[in-house]
C-alpha cells in the first residue's frame, strides 16, 4: 500500500467525531480510557484512526445509544468469542423492540384518553361522524393538538367546546357549509380570490372561527390558510368540496388579511 493510499485510509479526531456524530472530547476520552485508541500518528503527532479503529468505534458508539455502560462495552469488545458481540446486539434489539412495544401501548391509552376527552363536546362518536364525518375525531382533534396544544388559542378553544351540546354542533356545521359555498359560489363565478366576494367570504370564515373556537385576527388566520395547501389532509377538506378549492380559500384568506392591514 503506498504511503498516499494509507493516508486515504486514516481519519482524523474532528473527521470521525463529524462522520458518527460524537464529539471530540468524547474520543478523547475513549482514548485515555483505552476503550479506543487511535493507533496511528499523522507527521505532526495527531492521532489518526485506521481502518479497524474506526470499526471499534462503530461498535461503541452503537452501544452507547443502547444505554451500555462505557465498562461493560469495554468486556464485550475485549472478548474472543466468535459471535459474542452479535448475540449481545441481538439481546439488546429484543430489548429496544419491547420497549416499542410498550411506547406504542401507551401512545395508544393516551390516544383513549383523548378521544374520550373529546367526548366532553357532548358528542357521541355516533353523533360526531353522522356531523362531521369519520375524520371528525382526527382531523379536528388530534391534529389540532399535536400542532396548537398548549397555546391560548387550544385551551380557549377547548374551553369553549366542551360546553357545546349537539345543536350548537349542528349550528357550526351549517355555518361552515355556508362560508364553503360562498367560496365555492366565488370560485366558480370566475371571481379572482382578490375579489370582495372571495375575501367577504374570507372574513366570515375568520369570524366564524373566532365566534365558535379562539380568538382569531386577519394575520392569524393567513398563517392558519397556509396549511390548506401544504397539509394534504386539510387540502383534501377542501378540494373535496370543490377542486382548487383549498388554493383559492387560502389566497381569499391572504387577501382578505392585506384587506383587514390596510384599514387598521
Amino acid at each position: 500500500m503506498t504511503a498516499a493510499t494509507e493516508e486515504q485510509q486514516v481519519l482524523t479526531v474532528g473527521q470521525i467525531a463529524e462522520q458518527l456524530g460524537v464529539t471530540v472530547r468524547t474520543l478523547h476520552h475513549y482514548d485515555e480510557i483505552g476503550l479506543v485508541t487511535p493507533s496511528a500518528r499523522s507527521h505532526a503527532g495527531y492521532r489518526l484512526y485506521a481502518p479497524a479503529d474506526i470499526d471499534r468505534l462503530r461498535s461503541v458508539v452503537v452501544y452507547r445509544r443502547l444505554g451500555l455502560p462505557l465498562e461493560q462495552i469495554h468486556e464485550l469488545l475485549a472478548q474472543e468469542t466468535p459471535g459474542a458481540v452479535a448475540e449481545h446486539l441481538q439481546r439488546q434489539r429484543a430489548v429496544v423492540v419491547s420497549r416499542l412495544a410498550e411506547l406504542t401501548e401507551l401512545l395508544a391509552a393516551i390516544d383513549r384518553a383523548w378521544e374520550q376527552e373529546m367526548n366532553g363536546v357532548n358528542l357521541t362518536p355516533q353523533e360526531q361522524r353522522e356531523l362531521f364525518g369519520d375524520s371528525f375525531s382526527d382531523e379536528y382533534a388530534a391534529e389540532a393538538q399535536e400542532r396548537w396544544g398548549g397555546t391560548d388559542a387550544w385551551r380557549q378553544s377547548e374551553q369553549r367546546t366542551r360546553e357545546y351540546t349537539k345543536a350548537d354542533w349542528e349550528q357550526i356545521k351549517a355555518e361552515s357549509e355556508a362560508v364553503n359555498a360562498a367560496f365555492v359560489a366565488a370560485l366558480t363565478a370566475g371571481l379572482p380570490a382578490t375579489s370582495a366576494e372571495a375575501m367577504d367570504a374570507a372574513e366570515a370564515a375568520r369570524a366564524h372561527i373566532e365566534r365558535w373556537f379562539y380568538d382569531l385576527d386577519a394575520q392569524f388566520h393567513r398563517k392558519l390558510s397556509d396549511m390548506y395547501v401544504t397539509e394534504p389532509r386539510y387540502t383534501k377538506t377542501y378540494e373535496d368540496v370543490h377542486p382548487g378549492l383549498a388554493q383559492y380559500v387560502r389566497d381569499a384568506i391572504h387577501a382578505n388579511a392585506d384587506r383587514q392591514a390596510h384599514v387598521s
